[in-house]
């Protein structure tokens, strides 16, 4: 199938203004200017007047954890009653029936990583997975995208409530490194049994046995802080363990923006949208994006959702035009830094060939206010208008 006579945001850099995009399957077969545009027949879609353009990423979320309207019974995103549970996996408690799956889609929101919350130091893996689908293991992207830890606020409060580590920041911070050290022990105790058969392997555990894709680099770690100072202790927990580590929420981002570019670690900001709902979001502001953009560092965008509806994906970026951020970077974040940020650059976050054809088909502006594509297809089938 051939979009075509469209404006195509292959990327928020890279515009054609009278193009093509060629689908075969589920992936992107080329794209292109109209001259270059292959033969039309009929089951063909005349664009003209429509941007097409990249499905939006929701960098992080927690969408299909706590679901829309249900209460306890659809709570299934913090497992509270230990602090470090990191052999706990997004794939078994998201519940794809969630409507706020088809709201997202509707409003052009294609891929999301999504799993545990903040509660805890240690929370589980996430996942990333299509918005479009029944079955959770047909719409993953990635089954263990990332390992998700909390600095700050979040886990502390949880455990002051019961009289139990950690309540402190230090304690926090404590509690991550004792896993971690264990499970580097436990990895090197492993290697050892493999070399030498005089020697038993350790006995199997699951949370270590979790933990060990990530010290070898093959999964990314995402530090939940807010504060300055929580986000200068994941940068050194993640240096301590040579970890593959992006910051989530970066709240206070703004005031260190030189030492987060010096680091060279991406930011997923959000959301945007919300009150300063506790002490550690006293100094948040919606022009912090546009900062740490200009200053160059890697951002992207994230409702956080259920905390900002999914939906609201696309408004967020336009929420950070309107405070500093440049359009392309505001898109970039919620489409190609987000596949990058993931490591999925070659599959999600453009139009480019070999890419899934996740894109969206609209007339107008999708960042502005109650904006919708008109039609959105993911993995080359077209699932709205």
């Amino acid at each position: 199938m051939i979009l075509y006579n469209s404006r195509v945001m292959v990327t928020p850099w890279e515009i054609l203004e009278d193009g093509f995009v060629q689908i075969e399957g589920s992936k992107i077969l080329r794209t292109g200017r109209m001259d270059q545009c292959p033969p039309i027949t009929p089951g063909d879609l005349d664009g003209e007047g429509r941007w097409v353009m990249p499905g939006l990423i929701d960098a992080h979320c927690h969408l299909g954890m706590w679901e829309d309207g249900m209460g306890i019974e659809g709570d299934d995103g913090c497992e509270d009653a230990d602090p470090c549970m990191p052999h706990l996996r997004a794939i078994d408690a998201v519940n794809p029936m969630d409507r706020a799956f088809a709201e997202g889609l509707e409003y052009g929101v294609t891929t999301v990583v999504t799993g545990p919350g903040s509660g805890t130091p240690n929370s589980g893996q996430m996942c990333c997975m299509k918005t479009y689908g029944r079955r959770m293991d047909k719409m993953l992207v990635e089954p263990a995208a990332a390992m998700k830890f909390a600095l700050g606020e979040n886990p502390k409060g949880t455990f002051h409530l019961r009289s139990q580590t950690p309540v402190t920041r230090m304690g926090v911070a404590a509690v991550i490194r004792e896993e971690l050290t264990k499970a580097q022990r436990y990895q090197a105790d492993k290697e050892a049994a493999e070399q030498d058969e005089d020697l038993d392997p350790p006995e199997y555990d699951a949370k270590l046995e979790a933990l060990l894709p990530l010290l070898r680099g093959e999964m990314k770690a995402h530090f939940h802080a807010h504060r300055a100072d929580d986000i200068f202790t994941a940068i050194r927990i993640g240096r301590e363990f040579h970890l593959d580590f992006v910051l989530v929420h970066g709240t206070e981002g703004y005031l260190i923006a030189p030492e987060l570019k010096e680091e060279g670690i991406p930011v997923i900001c959000g959301p945007l949208l919300g009150s300063r709902s506790k002490p550690e979001l006293r100094q948040a502001t919606d022009r912090n994006p546009g900062v740490l953009a200009r200053a160059g560092v890697p951002v992207c965008l994230c409702t956080d959702h259920p905390e900002l509806p999914i939906q609201y994906l696309a408004l967020t970026a336009a929420v950070a035009m309107t405070q500093g951020m440049s359009r392309e970077d505001a898109v970039a974040a919620v489409t190609i830094n987000p596949a990058r940020v993931l490591g999925l650059e070659d599959r999600l976050g453009s139009l480019r060939p070999g890419c899934d054809a996740d894109l969206l088909v609209v007339r107008g502006d999708l960042f502005t206010l109650g904006a919708k594509p008109e039609m959105v297809f993911v993995d080359g089938r077209r699932v709205v208008g």
